[in-house]
């Protein structure tokens, strides 16, 4: 009995210890890293800082300046209008692409769940280069044919820019989304449509009573991979900065924790900033979870 739990405990650690030491080295200790550095700050002797350096315990300040500034505070305020919009647009397109894939014939099935999940192969930078030039005057043939049209169409501008970035977004990662849906709708037992379909119940109820409540553990999976996602905007930002003068160095929390460790060296108080930016993911993410099974489990 003994070697059998040993060799039980064994087989254990090994297929465990591998995940353990990469999750380990991969997550826990940057995260430990990021919070030392969030609560330190750097002392500087001598005249002009030249007697060298020492990193100080200074507690709270950095996140005090961080939620002081008012250009973080108004990225985090983006970035949750953002998501309050964003987030049910991708899920409820996901979720009606992965239905209309499942109810169309066998024939066109894999080329449009290929086209709708091509996007999600493409990188976020390559992505944004891409509707860079869709949305750049003199470039884009959208603008060309909305001038047409006789409209003024301006993809850059400050009060369109955060939406012409939901929509890179949306159309990058709508086709994954629908994908992991999809797979939840091939694992519904095919004997549950006949017995719907010999009570007489037509598409809209097969969809609405049985199809929608059996794949809520994956709208649920995927409407949290999309908060989390959401909230950490910062690929597109980036990279369509220098097309758009309504992008700033601190249009979200992570370009703004970007700027602050690589353009003002300011590493502790970065790391304050993605610190403050990771409770927020976690406090919505972990709310959604606790909002969807209130009364039971999401599955």
């Amino acid at each position: 009995m003994t070697t059998t739990r040993s060799r039980h405990r064994l087989a254990i650690t090994g297929l465990l210890g591998p995940f353990i030491v990469l999750f380990t080295l991969a997550m826990v200790l940057p995260l430990v890293y990021a919070i030392y550095e969030s609560v330190t700050g750097i002392q500087r002797s001598g005249a002009f800082g030249q007697g060298g350096s020492s990193p100080v315990f200074v507690g709270l300040d950095n996140y005090i300046t961080a939620l002081g500034a008012s250009a973080f505070v108004a990225s985090l305020g983006r970035v949750l209008l953002f998501a309050v919009v964003q987030v049910p647009v991708m899920i409820i397109l996901a979720t009606a692409l992965a239905l209309l894939l499942d109810a169309a014939s066998a024939w066109g099935v894999r080329f449009f769940r290929s086209a709708y999940f091509l996007p999600y192969g493409v990188p976020g930078v390559i992505a944004s280069i891409l509707w860079g030039f869709l949305y750049t005057p003199g470039l884009s043939p959208l603008v060309n044919f909305g001038s047409a049209l006789g409209l003024d169409l301006d993809f850059l501008g400050g009060g369109s820019i955060l939406w012409s970035i939901a929509n890179i977004v949306t159309w990058q990662y709508a086709g994954y989304n629908m994908l992991v849906i999809v797979a939840q709708l091939k694992s519904i037992d095919a004997d549950l449509f006949e017995a719907a379909s010999i009570d007489g119940a037509n598409a809209w109820q097969v969809i609405t009573r049985i199809k929608l409540p059996l794949i809520r553990p994956a709208i649920v999976l995927t409407t949290v991979f999309t908060i989390i996602g959401t909230i950490q905007l910062f690929a597109e930002p980036l990279v369509l900065k220098p097309l758009s003068s309504a992008i700033t160095s601190s249009f979200t929390p992570n370009l703004s924790a970007y700027n602050e460790a690589f353009a003002n060296n300011n590493y502790n108080l970065a790391a304050a900033e993605s610190v403050l930016l990771a409770l927020v993911a976690c406090a919505f993410s972990f709310g959604f979870l606790k909002l969807v099974t209130r009364g039971g489990s999401p599955s």
